[in-house]
């Protein structure tokens, strides 16, 4: 396969600036897509060794999108995450006033991290949405749209000039990216980890969604996202999306999984891999009962009554 990695481009995206924090990336070559579908898919089709996309900030939530693509077609997997903090500039061709602005673009995502800013200093301002921020930067210098939100490094990049800057309507707002390659061998436990699954349940009743949450909670699994998707088979029909702390490794993680695909109609694993900006030592105490010492004891006694040396 291909030393590369594809990315949401094109070049001056978050996710670019994102990207190059990985080490890995002096010995890649970084190819931009033009939306996250296409990145994904030159995995699936081995045009790319991974590919690296948005999938979570923290004002919006999860990114819909990436989230949907990893639900649908071949089956991905997460190897790596990245936090990045987030702010705005507004981008336009020299010369423009902020009177001038009529038209402004940017990512979908960014609308609300910028919804306030925006009401207060361009309430009449048209929004038009573009597949990313950079892309949006690129249809200003081509005269499309009078400004876009993007971030300031891709100003020399496009030709534009930063109007404002700074521009963010929550503190510390950051995204999640993720790098996705094909299935494999998850790596090893670090000790921080987080596991991420799709599921699907066999039918919808009362308390199916406590089903689920059950599985993870009776075993003292912190959940980090709870995110329902449309199924696309008709209106009430969803999948969810779920990041939990820990490994597939952990003793508690592993059996919280078997217990899921015991009663889900489906459950996708979509990896078990280093949580961004945590040490292990930062990671809850599991609650009584849930260590791996615990569960591997419990499942000794069991052995031990089967065999009548309780």
């Amino acid at each position: 396969m291909p030393a590369s990695y594809a990315y949401l481009g094109p070049e001056g995206t978050f996710t670019e600036v994102a990207l190059r924090t990985l080490p890995e990336t002096a010995t890649r070559e970084l190819i931009p897509y033009v939306s996250v579908q296409s990145a994904l898919d030159a995995v699936r089709v081995g045009e790319a060794e991974a590919a690296f996309v948005p999938i979570e900030n923290s004002v919006e939530g999860g990114i819909t999108t990436t989230l949907d693509e990893l639900v649908a077609g071949a089956p991905l997997m997460i190897y790596r995450e990245v936090l990045l903090s987030i702010t705005f500039a507004l981008l336009v061709r020299p010369g423009t006033k902020l009177t001038d602005i009529k038209t402004v673009s940017a990512h979908p995502a960014a609308q609300p991290q910028v919804r306030n800013w925006l009401k207060t200093h361009l309430p009449d301002t048209h929004w038009e949405s573009a597949a990313s921020n950079a892309d949006a930067a690129r249809l200003v210098q081509e005269g499309q749209y009078d400004a876009a939100f993007a971030g300031e490094f891709a100003a020399a990049r496009y030709g534009l000039q930063a109007l404002e800057t700074g521009i963010h309507d929550a503190e510390n707002a950051q995204t999640r990216f993720v790098l996705v390659g094909r299935p494999a061998r998850p790596a090893a436990p670090t000790g921080a980890d987080k596991t991420s699954v799709v599921l699907w349940q066999r039918d919808d009743h009362p308390g199916g969604l406590r089903d689920l949450l059950g599985e993870f909670a009776t075993r003292g699994i912190n959940l980090m996202l709870l995110q329902s998707r449309p199924t696309g088979a008709g209106i009430g029909n969803y999948c969810f999306c779920i990041d939990a702390e820990g490994h597939i490794t952990d003793r508690r993680v592993a059996e919280a999984l078997m217990g899921l695909k015991r009663i889900c109609r489906e459950v996708r694993f979509l990896g078990s891999y280093p949580r961004a900006g945590k040490e292990p030592t930062d990671l809850r105490a599991p609650l009584a009962g849930t260590s791996d010492e615990e569960f591997m004891a419990a499942s000794d006694w069991v052995a031990r009554c089967q065999d009548g040396r309780f």
